[in-house]
């Protein structure tokens, strides 16, 4: 008698497995602005792109961030005083003095992790939190 439920056997599933990540997305309001920041703050490499709506692409150690411009959106903090405990994306640097030193040389915001590890966040031109870590 069935139950109405499908019944699968599940000696013949088969588990997905991702292999790696291939990119974010993130929303830019002014893409210019936001070019300057992830291309010459960050000195990310911009790599080409297909697509016709207005964006750009940036890759580091084969992961890809998109950048999407779209006219309105606010980025809300849920937590203001710790960045870190909000939505980011999180790169690896060689120097973290060195990359704190850069952030301040093109005013960028900076608030130190308040974990104690040797990481800081930043926040680009339209507020999405990135954290920098010394790896």
């Amino acid at each position: 008698m069935s139950s109405g439920i499908l019944e699968i056997d599940a000696h013949r599933l088969i588990t997905m497995k991702i292999t790696r990540c291939l990119h974010t997305a993130l929303l830019v309001s002014d893409l210019e602005r936001s070019e300057q920041f992830y291309g010459s703050v960050l000195g990310l490499e911009k790599v080409d792109r297909v697509l016709r709506f207005p964006g750009a692409w940036y890759e580091v150690a084969g992961f890809q961030i998109h950048l999407i411009v779209a006219d309105a959106f606010t980025i809300e903090l849920n937590n203001p005083e710790k960045w870190g405990r909000n939505q980011h994306i999180a790169f690896s640097v060689a120097n973290l003095d060195a990359a704190k030193e850069q952030l301040l040389a093109h005013n960028c915001p900076t608030q130190v992790s308040a974990s104690g590890r040797a990481a800081l966040f930043t926040q680009d031109p339209d507020g999405n939190v990135i954290e920098l870590g010394e790896v």
